[in-house]
């Protein structure tokens, strides 16, 4: 593991924004007494360090009698900041050189460079957010579509974390009922029944959560969708028609697609990367064929196939092998493709498309989201899951709830079972972070951004 540094009483800095020419820059400080070790390299000092909490001041970042940068300052006191400590963003202009003549100066009087995700670390420690909308944080970063960055947010907002402190006080509840009975076994006071299918309940909530995970690393990570067929069936046309522009070059030649084309687009929320693949024919030319073996590579690897037909030809023996070969598998959908100009009628279970007019292209979409979610939860406003930390650990809660129930069935002492009920609180805390080593929490905010 690489030497990251996630002591939260030194004062840190780093830039907050992408390291590249822009208007604006954000250089994010934060620790004890920042605002006062801000002060001494801005001017005028008295106006930063007497400034209040959440306002923002005018001046220069100065090296000594030298002006770096005429920049504003805003001004966060503890525990009213992202951090909970004190805390100032500098919006300086956005050049590169300048840029790194303010963090060195930053650097030179006692901030150090912040590791990956230690603002959003230290405001973990500080109880400004639990695990789980730490984790939201950096997933709203990378988000790679508006409805993957809409479940972050809701996620940021504490969905998880309020469903899982759900959870937690029924097990609690569970488990006082359990110890009351330990504690006063003769008690001839009325005591509250304790049943193995009292879990079931609980369980189902903990089913539910699970249930997202698949919708959630699919918003999350996207799917790849693949554009398979003949030499001149429309592939390239289809691919520019989801990319809106003309990204594949589109010609009546057969063989102008050698090697495969790639991009990101989003369909109803879901991020697709797009494949555009060489025809599938037997090539003579060695490029060409090296560009078919590879379309055969990324067809094996697809989340889903769109094979394109030519309305014009109709049924082909290449179709006829295709469909032969994959007649089992769930991941195909058939695309009846230039419908404008041919009017053949469309085999059962084509999609009839015309990649020149747009026609029958919002029935594709929707062809396609339904083969990514087939059989799996689609979401609405629930919360969803999409952390693999978060899967393992509702997992770990629900079998020790299971063995909970089995012991009890089996007629083990309330005491030995009721251990059980400790183990599934344990993990239930671990995913907001209640219970959480060092090296879990090193590992997960590695992973961020610096300067977030």
């Amino acid at each position: 593991m690489k030497d990251f540094k996630y002591d939260p009483d030194d004062l840190i800095a780093a830039l907050a924004t992408p390291w590249a020419e822009s208007a604006l820059a954000v250089i994010r400080t934060t620790g004890p007494d920042c605002i006062s070790a801000a002060a001494r390299i801005f001017s005028p000092s008295d106006k930063l360090d007497q400034a209040a909490g959440n306002s923002i001041v005018y001046g220069y970042i100065s090296d000594g009698e030298v002006k770096l940068d005429e920049v504003t300052a805003a001004v966060y006191r503890a525990p009213r900041s992202y951090t909970g400590q004190e805390s100032v963003e500098f919006f300086v202009h956005g050049s590169l050189p300048g840029i790194r003549k303010i963090l060195e100066l930053l650097f030179r009087s006692g901030f150090r460079e912040a590791s990956p995700g230690e603002f959003t670390f230290r405001a973990f420690l500080n109880q400004k957010m639990d695990l789980t909308r730490a984790e939201a944080v950096q997933e709203i970063i990378s988000a790679k579509s508006n409805q993957a960055q809409s479940l972050a947010l809701n996620r940021l907002s504490g969905s998880i974390e309020n469903s899982i402190n759900t959870i937690k006080s029924e097990v609690t509840d569970l488990l006082a009922s359990v110890e009351i009975q330990l504690d006063y076994p003769e008690d001839e006071a009325e005591m509250p029944d304790v049943e193995a299918g009292e879990t079931k309940p609980i369980v189902g909530k903990i089913d539910r959560l699970l249930s997202t995970y698949r919708a959630g690393k699919i918003y999350q990570e996207g799917v790849r969708v693949v554009l398979a067929g003949k030499t001149n069936a429309g592939k390239s046309s289809l691919f520019n028609l989801f990319l809106k522009e003309d990204r594949s070059i589109v010609s009546d030649i057969h063989g102008t697609t050698r090697d495969y084309l790639e991009s990101w687009i989003s369909i109803g929320g879901i991020p697709v990367r797009l494949f555009d693949t060489a025809g599938l024919r037997e090539a003579d030319h060695p490029i060409e064929a090296e560009g078919i073996r590879r379309s055969n590579e990324i067809i094996d690897n697809a989340h889903v196939i769109l094979y394109v037909a030519d309305a014009q030809e109709g049924i082909t023996a290449d179709l006829e092998a295709f469909m032969s070969a994959y007649k089992e598998d769930s991941r195909c959908l058939y695309v009846w493709n230039k419908i404008d100009k041919a009017a053949t009628a469309a085999p059962d279970g084509f999609i009839k498309v015309s990649a020149l007019t747009a026609e029958g292209f919002a029935e594709l979409e929707e062809a396609i989201k339904t083969v990514v979610f087939r059989d799996h939860y689609v979401p609405g406003n629930e919360p969803v899951i999409d952390s693999m930390r978060q899967k393992k650990l509702l997992e770990e809660a629900r079998e020790a709830l299971n063995r909970y129930s089995q012991a009890l069935l089996d007629g083990m002492p309330m005491d030995m079972a009721a251990v059980e009920l400790t183990d599934a609180l344990n993990a239930l805390g671990e995913i907001t972070g209640e219970v959480t080593s060092a090296d879990v929490l090193e590992r997960m905010f590695s992973n961020f951004c610096v300067g977030k």
